[in-house]
Parts: C-alpha cells; structure tokens; sequence
C-alpha cells in the first residue's frame, strides 16, 4: 500500500501533539542558522527545563542568575539534546501540559540554535518514555498494522524536521529511538522480530533523510558496560542494511557495571565499526566517563551527554538553581583538557 493510500485511509495514525493541518501550511524559510561541525562534544540533556522554568525556576551559577544555556555554555557545553514524544498529553502520556511536544521543542530550539550550541533530537516514537524496558505504541498508532506504522513513523519524522526547518533551526543530530536495543513499538518492533524493527529504523531514517541528508543519524542502545550486547545489536542492523553515522551508549553504573566496562566496550566499537561512538546518557561517574570518551583511539567524532543535569540522578545543580561547585566545576577543566570547541553563534 502506498503511502499516500495508508494515510488517507488512516488519518489518526499520524496524530500528534500539533495539527498536521497547521504543517502544511508552513512555508520553507530559508536557513537561519547553520549546522554546528563540533569533532568534539560536551553535551546536555535539558528536555526538563520548560517544565521547571513553567514553575518559576531560576538558575543561579556561583550566585549570578543566568539562563541555563548560558551556564552551561559558561561551563564548556556546546551541545543540547532534547527528547520528543508523540503526543505527550494524550491519556496514557508523559504531561497533560505537552511537555517535550512539538511546540515546546520549536520553542527550545531556537534558544539553542540562538546559543550558538549543536542540537540533537531524540525521537521516542511513543507517548511517554521509551528505554529497554518498555517501548509503548503512541495511543494513535496501536491499530496499525506494519506497514502503517512503518509509514507513520516516517511521516512523524518528516513532519517535526519540517517543523523545525520552517523556523530555521534543523537539529544537527538526530537519535531515531531511545535506547533500542530491546526494540520499538512493542510488540511489533520488539528484537524477537528483528527484520521488523531494522525496518522501522530505516523508516526514521528516511524520514530524516528526506527533509537533510547532512543530519547526523545515531543508532540509540543502553548497553554502556555490555560489549557483546552492544556487537549483538549493531552487527544485526548493519547486516540488515541500515546505515547511520553515532553509536550512542547510555551508561549507569547500576546496569552497566564500572568505568572499566565502558571504557573496555568503547574501546572495542570505535575500532570495530567505522561509525563514531560517544556516551548519549550518564549522570555520574562524571570525570571518570569523559576521560574515556575523549580518550578513545582514532580522530573520530568524540562526545559525552550528561542526562538532566538539573535536577536528576547526580544533578550540577540544588534544588534552589545553584550550581554545585564541586560538580559543575568539572566541565571548564574537561573543556579545556580535551580541547572542546565552544558554542558561538552560527545565525546567518
């Protein structure tokens, strides 16, 4: 079935937390800023800091109030990644609010792009969280059959990339998928049908390629310790034909064993596969994780993203906004030891 004959069919399979309506009548603008080329990155997650500012949160770095891209531009970041989901206010979904919808996501990525700072999109394909221990459906995909949701994972790729490129601010990485290694859209896209979920991977990619192609694609897997489930799960999307450019790990020590392991698995990816390889997730750990990922053999890509660094896990920050000297001090040092390239302004 074509694309067009499915969508027509089954308009609710593509709905989402902005009208599909609305996009069609954006009109391309031409770019505002370009795309950031970092050989080395120091990123955050911040996808909870609409939320927290919508509280009247204020952030504070050795006692000045500042924005948090500031502050963490300030202290060596060049990178910021933000998750999405499908329609996050639906029943069974992340916020009644909308949180980490569409708009909210356009409206960070122009504080990002503004910034000077690289942008990577994290694509959950469901309502709410998506990692290893559970991959839901979006409530308007869970009747679809596969080639449905093939289509619709596409077309939801397409359409959020061609919302942001309306506005000039096209991520310049993106994750299809969070924490795949245990599959997407569950059951359907589960690893027990691996021919499937290598399908809906290349959907996502296709989707992103046909709106960019110079868009950084990374395969997502929570295997950070885990050098044989992480050569189990690329060697079998490779060997289905999918092509991308990151291997990205999450690592938490309490699934993923010690530094030692990472930097054993680490190791052994940047030299087996030709794709670049960083950390996409940790919290703590945090010298120890960013020695060994910008220590890595070879002139590839490099870069670490410390998950929610505001108010999760290990947090750089209390819970009055202050920066936690002992712990945000470190990344000025990392920056300056490894030679991160800083955040300036790309604006055309």
């Amino acid at each position: 079935m074509s694309n067009k004959l499915t969508l027509l069919k089954y308009p609710l399979l593509l709905a989402t937390a902005f009208s599909f309506c609305a996009l069609v009548a954006l009109k391309p603008a031409p770019v505002k800023y370009k795309h950031v080329k970092f050989d080395k990155i120091l990123g955050a997650d911040i996808s909870f800091l609409p939320q927290l500012e919508s509280y009247g949160r204020k952030f504070y770095d050795k006692g000045t109030e500042k924005d948090m891209l500031q502050i963490l531009k300030d202290n060596g970041f060049n990178y910021i990644r933000l998750r999405i989901f499908n329609n996050p206010a639906a029943d069974s979904g992340y916020s009644k609010k909308g949180f980490c919808d569409l708009q909210n996501t356009l409206k960070m990525a122009l504080r990002i792009k503004a910034a000077g700072m690289g942008f990577l999109l994290d694509f959950h394909y469901s309502d709410n969280w998506a990692d290893p221990g559970k991959q839901h459906k979006p409530a308007a995909w869970k009747g679809a059959d596969y080639q449905q949701l093939q289509d619709s994972l596409k077309e939801f790729t397409r359409n959020t990339l061609l919302a942001l490129k309306a506005q000039g601010t096209l991520p310049d990485m993106v994750q299809v998928g969070n924490e795949i290694n245990h599959g997407m859209l569950w059951p359907t896209g589960n690893t027990k049908h691996l021919d499937t979920l290598a399908s809906f991977f290349k959907a996502g990619i296709e989707g992103v390629r046909s709106v960019d192609k110079s868009i950084k694609i990374m395969l997502h897997i929570a295997c950070g310790g885990q050098n044989g489930e992480s050569r189990y799960f690329v060697d079998n999307m490779l060997k289905r034909g999918v092509k991308f450019d990151i291997i990205g790990e999450s690592y938490y020590p309490e699934w993923h064993h010690t530094p030692d392991s990472l930097k054993r698995n680490l190791t052994d990816l940047s030299a087996r596969y030709k794709q670049d390889v960083i950390v996409a997730e940790y919290t703590r750990h945090k010298q120890e994780v960013n020695d060994i990922a910008f220590s890595l053999p070879g002139n590839k890509l490099k870069g670490t993203f410390i998950w929610e660094p505001i108010n999760t896990g290990e947090p750089v920050f209390d819970r009055k906004g202050n920066t936690i000297d002992s712990l945000i001090n470190l990344y000025p040092a990392i920056s300056k030891n490894y030679q991160i390239p800083a955040a300036t302004s790309t604006e055309n």
